[in-house]
């Protein structure tokens, strides 16, 4: 008996914005351009292309190609998103790789995180 596959689309199980933080919050984590490119785009389809499109004042069409993870949107249009989807993004201090020693300065790593705006 052949097994039956159906197809999977994360933008349907991100409902909350707590939700959608987190995945990006956890795509940030890595630095990969194309997972947070990807990771955004599935926020976005969550939320509604073409409302978020419009309020970002891109094309729906030009948001799905930036939104891959083939895709490099401009920073004035991830920040647009963000915006429009009332996500904000932080910066903090990245976890230190080992112990540092009393005195010692960990460096300037920066980690950051996405938060929904209050």
């Amino acid at each position: 008996m052949a097994l039956k596959t159906v197809p999977f689309d994360p933008a349907e199980h991100l409902r909350s914005p707590e939700d959608q933080a987190e995945l990006l919050t956890d795509a940030l984590a890595t630095g990969d351009a194309a997972y947070i490119a990807n990771a955004l785009g599935t926020i976005v389809r969550a939320r509604g292309m073409s409302g978020v499109a419009r309020g970002a004042g891109v094309t729906r069409e030009a948001l799905y190609k930036s939104l891959t993870l083939k895709g490099d949107p401009k920073l004035t249009t991830f920040m647009s998103v963000l915006r429009t989807m009332k996500l904000q993004l932080t910066a903090r201090p990245a976890a230190p790789a080992g112990r540092v020693r009393k005195g010692a300065r960990a460096g300037n790593r920066r980690g950051v995180r996405a938060s929904t705006a209050a």
